[in-house]
């Protein structure tokens, strides 16, 4: 079973959260990064699912229904977590990635849709 690894949106590429889960060995990129500023959210998913890796976003209406539209249309991603914004502070919210990536390989998130609060 693979690990996450692991795309942060503009929303969520906080530099203090980025840092933090690369400083515990987390595969982590970012929008900003990978040239991807300005790239649509479909646009993001699918980068994410062609680079395998789990997309981290705090945008919650927009990535749901685009889990929703790909699982009834067959097109696959790599897995999708959706944090509420502001809502815990950037060690919490690592703490609760780091648990996802403890539990679900990559292999199980696949075509899956988790929400940070839940963990």
């Amino acid at each position: 079973m693979s690990e996450l690894c692991l795309h942060l949106d503009e929303d969520a590429e906080a530099h203090a959260l980025v840092r933090a889960l690369r400083d515990r060995g987390v595969d982590v990129t970012t929008t900003s990064e990978e040239g991807l500023v300005e790239v649509s959210d479909e646009g993001q998913l699918d980068w994410a699912a062609a680079a395998g890796r789990v997309l981290l976003t705090y945008n919650a209406a927009d990535f749901c229904r685009l889990h929703a539209n790909r699982i009834q249309t067959g097109r696959h991603h790599a897995g999708i977590i959706v944090a509420e914004q502001q809502r815990l502070p950037v060690g919490e919210l690592m703490r609760r990635v780091l648990r996802i990536r403890a539990r679900l390989s990559a292999e199980v998130m696949r075509d899956r849709i988790e929400f940070l609060n839940r963990w």
